[in-house]
């Protein structure tokens, strides 16, 4: 019999004798009375193919083909030798942001706070042009939520603080120090 693998992307034939075929039968717990020889090799055939020649083991086997099988070494750690508490190194992810998380959120931080402080110095005299600014173009905080926020009853009068704040920031943007 010829039984036909798939073994990654390719599909191998394995040449069985009939002792291998009978023992292929037996295990994959076929059954059948009064069968020729050709119907026994494709029902061996279809149930290998049912259990064994299925895509959606590829599937599987595409994403957590590297799961568990990192190179740092578990147990070096001084720890229990039987408790797997490894975890991949940096250079086996394909983004190593998430070993720069904090790193990342601390930059974003204070470069908004940085921004913050130079829209505060431009806008010096204008404290409420500053906040509005900072709470609606920056924050993304609405110009009603923030009207109501600070006490103003129109939140034109807000937009209109947005309105100079931007002139404002524009015209001191090209004299700003780097």
């Amino acid at each position: 019999m010829k039984l036909e693998v798939r073994y990654d992307n390719t599909v191998q034939t394995i040449d069985l004798d009939a002792e291998a075929t009978e023992q292929l039968w037996v295990s994959l717990s076929l059954e059948g009375e009064g069968l020729t020889q050709a119907q026994r090799e494709k029902m061996i055939q279809d149930e290998w193919n049912e259990k064994y020649n299925k895509p959606e083991y590829d599937n599987w086997h595409k994403f957590d083909r590297h799961r568990g099988y990192s190179k740092a070494q578990p147990g070096k750690d001084d720890s229990e030798d039987d408790v797997d508490t490894s975890e991949p190194l940096m250079s086996e992810v394909a983004d190593d942001r998430i070993f720069r998380r904090d790193e990342i959120e601390r930059d974003r931080r204070e470069s908004h706070e940085a921004v913050c402080e130079w829209v505060r110095k431009v806008l010096a005299k204008k404290p409420n042009w500053a906040d509005a600014f900072i709470a609606v173009r920056m924050d993304g905080v609405s110009v009603n939520d923030h009207a109501a926020n600070i006490g103003v009853s129109d939140a034109s009068i807000v937009s209109k603080w947005l309105a100079r704040a931007e002139k404002k920031l524009k015209e001191n943007y090209q004299n700003r120090q780097i």
